[in-house]
Protein backbone atom coordinates (compact mmCIF):
# COMPACT_ATOMS: atom_id res chain seq x y z
CA UNK A 1 0.00 0.00 0.00
CA UNK A 2 1.34 3.30 -0.77
CA UNK A 3 1.39 6.41 0.90
CA UNK A 4 1.09 9.89 -0.06
CA UNK A 5 2.63 12.75 2.41
CA UNK A 6 3.05 16.84 1.68
CA UNK A 7 6.54 17.48 2.15
CA UNK A 8 7.84 21.11 2.16
CA UNK A 9 11.62 20.59 1.02
CA UNK A 10 13.01 23.23 3.15
CA UNK A 11 16.83 22.39 1.27
CA UNK A 12 15.45 23.82 -1.34
CA UNK A 13 14.90 27.03 0.74
CA UNK A 14 15.22 30.42 -1.73
CA UNK A 15 16.96 33.99 -1.32
CA UNK A 16 13.15 35.29 -0.64
CA UNK A 17 13.21 32.27 2.16
CA UNK A 18 10.40 30.28 0.33
CA UNK A 19 10.36 26.06 -0.03
CA UNK A 20 9.02 23.91 -2.93
CA UNK A 21 5.54 22.44 -1.51
CA UNK A 22 5.80 18.47 -3.30
CA UNK A 23 3.68 15.67 -2.82
CA UNK A 24 5.59 12.42 -1.72
CA UNK A 25 4.61 9.08 -2.97
CA UNK A 26 6.52 6.33 -0.69
CA UNK A 27 5.89 2.41 -2.33
CA UNK A 28 8.30 -0.29 -1.13
CA UNK A 29 10.24 2.11 0.78
CA UNK A 30 10.92 4.37 -2.27
CA UNK A 31 9.81 7.68 -2.83
CA UNK A 32 8.65 9.89 -5.44
CA UNK A 33 7.79 13.53 -5.03
CA UNK A 34 5.89 15.33 -7.52
CA UNK A 35 5.35 19.19 -7.21
CA UNK A 36 2.53 20.78 -6.31
CA UNK A 37 3.35 23.94 -7.83
CA UNK A 38 3.36 25.82 -4.40
CA UNK A 39 6.07 28.19 -2.51
CA UNK A 40 5.92 28.60 1.21
CA UNK A 41 7.98 30.20 3.89
CA UNK A 42 8.73 27.59 6.73
CA UNK A 43 6.48 29.73 9.26
CA UNK A 44 3.35 29.33 6.67
CA UNK A 45 3.81 25.73 6.93
CA UNK A 46 1.72 23.25 9.63
CA UNK A 47 3.55 19.90 8.56
CA UNK A 48 1.42 17.95 11.63
CA UNK A 49 -1.44 19.27 10.44
CA UNK A 50 -0.51 19.11 6.69
CA UNK A 51 -2.40 22.75 5.78
CA UNK A 52 -0.66 25.95 4.99
CA UNK A 53 -1.04 28.56 8.40
CA UNK A 54 -3.39 31.38 8.49
CA UNK A 55 -1.09 34.03 8.14
CA UNK A 56 -0.28 32.50 4.03
CA UNK A 57 -2.68 35.20 2.15
CA UNK A 58 -5.60 33.05 1.09
CA UNK A 59 -4.74 30.14 3.13
CA UNK A 60 -8.45 28.72 3.17
CA UNK A 61 -8.04 28.79 -0.96
CA UNK A 62 -4.99 27.09 -1.07
CA UNK A 63 -5.81 24.78 1.07
CA UNK A 64 -9.05 23.96 -0.86
CA UNK A 65 -6.91 23.79 -4.04
CA UNK A 66 -4.05 21.39 -2.35
CA UNK A 67 -6.55 18.95 -0.76
CA UNK A 68 -8.21 18.42 -4.17
CA UNK A 69 -4.39 17.57 -5.10
CA UNK A 70 -3.91 15.57 -2.42
CA UNK A 71 -7.35 13.50 -3.35
CA UNK A 72 -7.02 13.19 -7.14
CA UNK A 73 -3.25 12.00 -6.10
CA UNK A 74 -5.28 9.43 -3.74
CA UNK A 75 -7.63 8.35 -6.07
CA UNK A 76 -4.90 7.99 -8.87
CA UNK A 77 -3.48 5.73 -6.41
CA UNK A 78 -6.08 3.48 -5.84
CA UNK A 79 -7.77 2.90 -8.39
CA UNK A 80 -3.94 1.97 -10.12
CA UNK A 81 -2.90 -0.53 -6.97
CA UNK A 82 -6.96 -1.98 -7.93
CA UNK A 83 -5.90 -2.80 -11.26
CA UNK A 84 -2.09 -3.63 -10.89
CA UNK A 85 -0.67 -6.43 -7.90
CA UNK A 86 2.89 -5.22 -8.11
CA UNK A 87 3.20 -1.55 -8.68
CA UNK A 88 6.45 0.90 -8.31
CA UNK A 89 6.55 4.23 -6.89
CA UNK A 90 7.81 5.63 -10.21
CA UNK A 91 4.60 4.12 -12.12
CA UNK A 92 2.18 5.99 -9.52
CA UNK A 93 3.87 9.14 -9.90
CA UNK A 94 3.81 8.79 -13.58
CA UNK A 95 -0.23 7.89 -12.57
CA UNK A 96 -0.69 10.98 -10.99
CA UNK A 97 0.63 13.10 -12.84
CA UNK A 98 -1.19 12.07 -15.81
CA UNK A 99 -0.03 11.76 -19.36
CA UNK A 100 3.48 10.27 -18.91
CA UNK A 101 6.15 12.92 -19.50
CA UNK A 102 9.68 11.66 -19.72
CA UNK A 103 12.30 11.47 -17.01
CA UNK A 104 14.76 14.47 -17.85
CA UNK A 105 17.70 12.87 -17.00
CA UNK A 106 16.98 9.38 -18.45
CA UNK A 107 16.42 11.34 -21.42
CA UNK A 108 19.42 13.59 -21.39
CA UNK A 109 22.11 11.40 -20.84
CA UNK A 110 21.10 8.88 -23.05
CA UNK A 111 20.75 11.41 -25.84
CA UNK A 112 24.39 12.08 -24.87
CA UNK A 113 25.28 8.91 -25.41
CA UNK A 114 23.84 8.71 -29.08
CA UNK A 115 25.51 11.66 -29.85
CA UNK A 116 28.95 11.03 -28.49
CA UNK A 117 30.49 9.81 -32.19
CA UNK A 118 29.16 13.27 -33.82
CA UNK A 119 30.54 15.84 -31.61
CA UNK A 120 34.04 16.55 -30.44
CA UNK A 121 35.11 14.73 -26.84
CA UNK A 122 34.97 18.17 -25.23
CA UNK A 123 30.77 18.90 -26.14
CA UNK A 124 30.27 15.56 -25.02
CA UNK A 125 32.21 16.02 -21.94
CA UNK A 126 30.65 19.55 -20.85
CA UNK A 127 27.14 18.24 -21.83
CA UNK A 128 27.53 15.60 -19.51
CA UNK A 129 29.71 17.70 -16.73
CA UNK A 130 26.77 20.25 -16.59
CA UNK A 131 23.90 17.91 -16.61
CA UNK A 132 25.74 16.11 -13.58
CA UNK A 133 25.95 19.77 -11.79
CA UNK A 134 22.28 20.27 -12.27
CA UNK A 135 21.84 16.90 -10.64
CA UNK A 136 23.91 17.42 -8.05
CA UNK A 137 21.90 20.63 -6.76
CA UNK A 138 18.41 18.96 -7.68
CA UNK A 139 19.43 16.21 -5.32
CA UNK A 140 18.15 13.43 -7.57
CA UNK A 141 17.61 11.34 -10.78
CA UNK A 142 14.05 11.35 -10.54
CA UNK A 143 13.21 15.08 -12.28
CA UNK A 144 10.43 15.07 -15.26
CA UNK A 145 10.48 17.83 -17.82
CA UNK A 146 7.80 19.20 -16.59
CA UNK A 147 8.83 19.22 -13.23
CA UNK A 148 11.73 22.05 -14.13
CA UNK A 149 9.75 25.34 -13.67
CA UNK A 150 11.36 28.74 -14.28
CA UNK A 151 11.07 28.94 -10.82
CA UNK A 152 13.13 26.25 -10.28
CA UNK A 153 15.44 27.94 -12.82
CA UNK A 154 15.46 30.70 -11.27
CA UNK A 155 16.40 29.17 -7.97
CA UNK A 156 19.32 27.00 -9.36
CA UNK A 157 20.60 30.39 -10.72
CA UNK A 158 20.53 31.61 -7.66
CA UNK A 159 22.27 28.99 -6.12
CA UNK A 160 25.49 28.99 -8.93
CA UNK A 161 26.03 32.86 -7.74
CA UNK A 162 25.19 32.37 -4.17
CA UNK A 163 26.64 29.45 -3.56
CA UNK A 164 29.17 28.19 -5.95
CA UNK A 165 29.97 32.14 -7.01
CA UNK A 166 29.88 31.29 -10.39
CA UNK A 167 29.84 34.27 -13.32
CA UNK A 168 26.57 35.49 -15.57
CA UNK A 169 28.94 33.57 -18.32
CA UNK A 170 28.92 30.74 -16.42
CA UNK A 171 25.51 30.55 -15.28
CA UNK A 172 24.41 30.96 -18.34
CA UNK A 173 26.05 28.28 -20.20
CA UNK A 174 24.82 25.86 -17.27
CA UNK A 175 21.00 26.91 -18.15
CA UNK A 176 22.00 26.69 -21.98
CA UNK A 177 22.84 22.95 -21.73
CA UNK A 178 19.66 22.11 -20.32
CA UNK A 179 18.22 23.99 -23.41
CA UNK A 180 19.40 21.81 -25.47
CA UNK A 181 18.17 19.20 -24.10
CA UNK A 182 14.33 20.28 -23.98
CA UNK A 183 14.88 21.81 -27.54
CA UNK A 184 16.22 18.26 -29.04
CA UNK A 185 12.72 16.51 -26.66
CA UNK A 186 10.72 19.09 -28.22
CA UNK A 187 11.81 18.42 -31.91
CA UNK A 188 11.62 14.42 -31.42
CA UNK A 189 8.01 15.17 -30.13
CA UNK A 190 8.81 14.00 -26.91
CA UNK A 191 7.73 16.74 -24.71
CA UNK A 192 5.20 19.54 -26.49
CA UNK A 193 7.16 22.85 -27.33
CA UNK A 194 4.84 24.84 -24.14
CA UNK A 195 7.34 22.76 -21.67
CA UNK A 196 10.18 25.39 -22.64
CA UNK A 197 10.96 27.01 -19.31
CA UNK A 198 13.85 28.52 -20.62
CA UNK A 199 12.28 31.74 -23.02
CA UNK A 200 11.32 33.21 -20.12
CA UNK A 201 14.37 33.50 -18.21
CA UNK A 202 16.81 36.53 -18.53
CA UNK A 203 20.24 35.12 -19.06
CA UNK A 204 23.35 37.24 -18.97
CA UNK A 205 26.88 37.13 -19.81
CA UNK A 206 29.68 38.41 -17.75
CA UNK A 207 31.02 42.13 -19.37
CA UNK A 208 35.12 41.03 -18.04
CA UNK A 209 37.40 43.24 -20.15
CA UNK A 210 39.62 40.95 -22.28
CA UNK A 211 43.64 41.76 -21.33
CA UNK A 212 46.87 41.42 -23.47
CA UNK A 213 49.81 41.88 -23.99
CA UNK A 214 52.09 44.80 -25.53
CA UNK A 215 54.50 44.92 -27.21
CA UNK A 216 57.39 45.37 -24.45
CA UNK A 217 55.95 42.84 -22.50
CA UNK A 218 56.25 40.43 -25.78
CA UNK A 219 59.31 41.19 -26.27
CA UNK A 220 60.48 40.98 -22.67
CA UNK A 221 58.64 36.89 -22.93
CA UNK A 222 61.30 36.40 -25.91
CA UNK A 223 64.02 37.28 -24.41
CA UNK A 224 63.40 35.61 -20.88
CA UNK A 225 65.96 32.66 -20.60
CA UNK A 226 63.45 30.33 -20.24
CA UNK A 227 66.02 27.25 -20.43
CA UNK A 228 66.72 25.92 -23.79
CA UNK A 229 64.06 22.69 -24.90
CA UNK A 230 62.64 22.79 -21.41
CA UNK A 231 59.31 22.58 -20.88
CA UNK A 232 59.60 26.30 -19.98
CA UNK A 233 61.25 27.15 -23.37
CA UNK A 234 59.26 25.18 -25.20
CA UNK A 235 55.43 26.92 -24.07
CA UNK A 236 57.14 29.72 -24.29
CA UNK A 237 57.91 29.63 -27.71
CA UNK A 238 54.67 28.20 -28.57
CA UNK A 239 52.85 31.05 -26.99
CA UNK A 240 55.44 33.52 -28.71
CA UNK A 241 54.42 31.89 -31.98
CA UNK A 242 51.14 31.92 -31.54
CA UNK A 243 50.97 35.67 -31.24
CA UNK A 244 52.85 35.79 -34.07
CA UNK A 245 50.90 33.17 -36.45
CA UNK A 246 47.38 34.59 -36.27
CA UNK A 247 46.22 34.14 -32.59
CA UNK A 248 46.51 30.40 -32.59
CA UNK A 249 44.48 28.72 -30.46
CA UNK A 250 46.34 26.36 -28.22
CA UNK A 251 45.11 23.27 -29.48
CA UNK A 252 45.87 24.31 -32.96
CA UNK A 253 49.26 25.06 -31.92
CA UNK A 254 49.69 21.70 -30.53
CA UNK A 255 48.71 20.11 -33.58
CA UNK A 256 50.91 21.71 -36.25
CA UNK A 257 52.33 19.13 -37.69
CA UNK A 258 55.11 19.58 -40.93
CA UNK A 259 52.52 18.80 -43.68
CA UNK A 260 50.93 21.82 -42.17
CA UNK A 261 53.78 24.46 -43.01
CA UNK A 262 54.38 25.13 -46.51
CA UNK A 263 57.62 26.45 -46.43
CA UNK A 264 58.05 27.99 -49.96
CA UNK A 265 55.11 30.50 -49.36
CA UNK A 266 55.98 30.45 -45.80
CA UNK A 267 52.33 30.08 -44.84
CA UNK A 268 50.07 27.26 -42.00
CA UNK A 269 47.52 25.67 -43.65
CA UNK A 270 45.35 23.44 -41.53
CA UNK A 271 41.76 22.36 -40.16
CA UNK A 272 41.13 24.49 -37.45
CA UNK A 273 39.99 22.35 -34.20
CA UNK A 274 37.07 24.48 -32.92
CA UNK A 275 35.06 25.46 -36.76
CA UNK A 276 36.11 22.28 -38.61
CA UNK A 277 37.31 24.99 -41.43
CA UNK A 278 40.43 24.92 -43.01
CA UNK A 279 42.39 28.04 -42.19
CA UNK A 280 45.60 29.32 -44.50
CA UNK A 281 47.80 32.15 -43.59
CA UNK A 282 51.21 33.69 -43.76
CA UNK A 283 53.40 33.68 -40.81
CA UNK A 284 55.66 36.55 -40.13
CA UNK A 285 59.92 35.70 -39.25
CA UNK A 286 59.26 35.38 -35.24
CA UNK A 287 56.94 32.53 -36.37
CA UNK A 288 58.86 31.51 -39.01
CA UNK A 289 62.14 31.24 -36.53
CA UNK A 290 59.73 29.54 -33.97
CA UNK A 291 59.49 26.65 -36.45
CA UNK A 292 62.74 26.56 -38.10
CA UNK A 293 63.98 26.47 -34.47
CA UNK A 294 61.89 22.80 -34.07
CA UNK A 295 62.01 21.45 -37.50
CA UNK A 296 63.96 18.36 -37.31
CA UNK A 297 66.83 17.55 -40.03
CA UNK A 298 64.82 14.83 -41.67
CA UNK A 299 60.93 15.74 -40.59
CA UNK A 300 58.01 13.28 -41.98
CA UNK A 301 55.00 15.04 -42.79
CA UNK A 302 53.10 14.32 -39.97
CA UNK A 303 55.80 15.11 -37.56
CA UNK A 304 54.50 17.74 -34.91
CA UNK A 305 56.39 20.90 -34.97
CA UNK A 306 56.40 21.36 -31.30
CA UNK A 307 57.71 18.59 -29.22
CA UNK A 308 54.81 17.95 -26.84
CA UNK A 309 53.15 15.06 -28.05
CA UNK A 310 55.14 12.09 -27.26
CA UNK A 311 52.30 9.06 -29.14
CA UNK A 312 51.90 10.92 -31.97
CA UNK A 313 49.41 7.70 -33.69
CA UNK A 314 47.26 7.37 -30.43
CA UNK A 315 46.91 10.97 -30.56
CA UNK A 316 46.00 11.17 -34.13
CA UNK A 317 44.00 7.85 -33.97
CA UNK A 318 41.82 8.17 -30.30
CA UNK A 319 39.30 11.71 -29.85
CA UNK A 320 39.35 10.93 -26.41
CA UNK A 321 43.65 10.47 -25.95
CA UNK A 322 43.87 13.89 -28.10
CA UNK A 323 41.32 15.46 -25.87
CA UNK A 324 43.09 14.52 -22.42
CA UNK A 325 46.54 15.02 -23.62
CA UNK A 326 45.73 18.27 -25.08
CA UNK A 327 43.89 19.36 -21.41
CA UNK A 328 46.89 18.26 -19.59
CA UNK A 329 49.21 20.25 -21.78
CA UNK A 330 47.15 23.59 -22.17
CA UNK A 331 47.12 23.43 -17.97
CA UNK A 332 51.14 22.74 -17.96
CA UNK A 333 51.57 25.48 -20.66
CA UNK A 334 49.50 27.89 -18.42
CA UNK A 335 51.83 27.04 -15.41
CA UNK A 336 54.98 27.47 -17.40
CA UNK A 337 53.90 31.05 -18.90
CA UNK A 338 52.46 32.09 -15.48
CA UNK A 339 55.85 31.35 -13.91
CA UNK A 340 57.40 33.09 -16.65
CA UNK A 341 55.18 36.26 -16.33
CA UNK A 342 55.55 36.42 -12.87
CA UNK A 343 59.34 36.69 -13.20
CA UNK A 344 58.93 39.35 -15.21
CA UNK A 345 56.29 40.86 -12.94
CA UNK A 346 53.92 41.43 -15.20
CA UNK A 347 50.53 43.03 -13.74
CA UNK A 348 48.11 40.77 -15.15
CA UNK A 349 47.23 37.27 -14.84
CA UNK A 350 48.65 35.33 -18.15
CA UNK A 351 47.31 32.43 -19.71
CA UNK A 352 47.79 30.82 -23.31
CA UNK A 353 44.62 32.09 -24.57
CA UNK A 354 45.89 35.82 -23.63
CA UNK A 355 48.10 35.09 -27.21
CA UNK A 356 44.92 35.27 -29.07
CA UNK A 357 43.99 38.45 -27.77
CA UNK A 358 47.56 40.01 -27.76
CA UNK A 359 47.51 39.01 -31.75
CA UNK A 360 44.36 41.00 -32.50
CA UNK A 361 45.39 44.16 -30.38
CA UNK A 362 48.62 44.74 -31.54
CA UNK A 363 47.47 43.78 -34.92
CA UNK A 364 44.84 46.40 -34.89
CA UNK A 365 47.07 48.74 -32.85
CA UNK A 366 49.78 48.57 -35.95
CA UNK A 367 47.19 49.72 -37.93
CA UNK A 368 46.30 46.35 -39.61
CA UNK A 369 42.67 46.35 -40.95
CA UNK A 370 40.04 44.74 -38.82
CA UNK A 371 38.59 42.63 -41.89
CA UNK A 372 41.86 41.15 -42.32
CA UNK A 373 42.35 40.69 -38.49
CA UNK A 374 39.10 39.04 -38.81
CA UNK A 375 40.30 36.66 -41.69
CA UNK A 376 43.50 35.72 -39.85
CA UNK A 377 41.47 34.94 -36.53
CA UNK A 378 39.11 32.54 -38.40
CA UNK A 379 36.46 34.65 -36.76
CA UNK A 380 32.85 34.00 -38.70
CA UNK A 381 31.23 37.26 -37.97
CA UNK A 382 33.39 40.18 -37.85
CA UNK A 383 31.29 41.25 -34.52
CA UNK A 384 33.56 38.92 -33.13
CA UNK A 385 36.72 41.07 -33.47
CA UNK A 386 34.91 44.66 -33.08
CA UNK A 387 35.48 43.45 -29.65
CA UNK A 388 39.50 43.82 -29.83
CA UNK A 389 38.40 47.51 -31.76
CA UNK A 390 37.08 48.30 -28.72
CA UNK A 391 39.58 47.73 -26.66
CA UNK A 392 41.95 49.90 -28.28
CA UNK A 393 39.72 52.86 -28.19
CA UNK A 394 39.32 52.34 -24.58
CA UNK A 395 43.70 52.10 -24.62
CA UNK A 396 43.30 55.51 -26.58
CA UNK A 397 40.69 57.64 -23.88
CA UNK A 398 42.96 56.25 -21.29
CA UNK A 399 46.20 57.51 -23.28
CA UNK A 400 44.10 60.92 -23.23
CA UNK A 401 43.12 61.11 -19.94
CA UNK A 402 46.91 60.41 -18.41
CA UNK A 403 49.20 62.90 -21.50
CA UNK A 404 46.62 65.60 -22.52
CA UNK A 405 45.58 67.94 -19.70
Amino acid sequence: MASIKLILRTHQQDQAGHCPLYIRVIKDRKAKFISVGVKLKESEWDEAKQRVKKNYPNSARMNASIAQKIADAEGQVADLERKVKTVSAKKLKEAIKGKEVPNFFEYSYKYCTRIRGSVSVSTYKNYVLYLEKFQNWVGTKDVFFDDITVTLLMDYMAYMGNELKNGATTQRYSIMILAIMFKQAIKEDIIPEYMYPISKLTLKKDTGKRLFLNKEQIDAMINYDAGEGTKGGIYRDMFIFSIYAGGLRFSDALEIQNKHFIEEEQRIKKVIRKTGRMHQFKIGKVALDIIRKYQKEKPQPDDFIFPIVTNKDLFLKNDEYRYEITEKANKAANFQIQRITKALEFPIHVSFHLSRHSFATNALNNGMRIEHVSKLMDHQDIRTTQVYAKIMGEELDKAVDNYIY
